[in-house]
């Protein structure tokens, strides 16, 4: 290939896989997965709180604190739980969406609406850096979203087993 094809790109900018994921980078919500590990850890221990203000009434609802104590709790925390649950799967998912841009041999684009979707070819140099990226980058983000979601599902399990204890 000459130098000139490999440096043409027809997918729009907004649509290069590198543009998206410089913008989750950016982002104020999907950047929350690039931080240092005790900055993901607060903006997560802040949504639970936060989800907690919701999971807290919905379980005194349904077991009175006073009477329940343990139920309560339990409750509360699956509450809070799931609903973080939802923010991390939304974060895994816009990552895991840009991972997959990146990683792919072929972009599919639109021009200039739905209706007349292309595919274009990576030139092996763009292929080669999306997919260095992607290793060195955005894996390890979508392996600490999973770490965080096995260390949530230990927490599901251990209130189960107190729960029916």
């Amino acid at each position: 290939m000459n130098k000139s094809a490999t440096q043409f790109c027809p997918v729009p900018q907004e649509q290069q896989p590198t543009h998206e994921y410089q913008q989750l980078q950016d982002s104020w919500f999907f950047s929350w997965a690039t931080l240092e590990p005790t900055d993901y850890i607060k903006k997560l221990l802040g949504v639970g709180f936060a989800t907690s203000i919701i999971a807290a009434p919905i379980a005194a609802a349904s077991f009175l604190p006073t009477k329940y104590p343990v139920k309560f709790f339990l409750s509360s925390i699956g509450g809070m739980t799931f609903l973080t649950a939802l923010v991390l799967f939304q974060l895994y998912f816009g990552w895991s969406y840009v991972c997959d841009r990146l990683y792919q041999e072929r972009i599919s684009y639109e021009e200039s609406g739905w209706y007349d979707g292309q595919v274009w070819l990576k030139p092996e140099s763009m292929l080669t850096r999306d997919r260095l990226i992607v290793g060195y980058e955005v894996q390890p983000i979508l392996d600490r979203i999973k770490k965080t979601f096995v260390f949530l599902l230990c927490i599901v399990i251990v209130g189960s087993i107190i729960w029916f204890v």
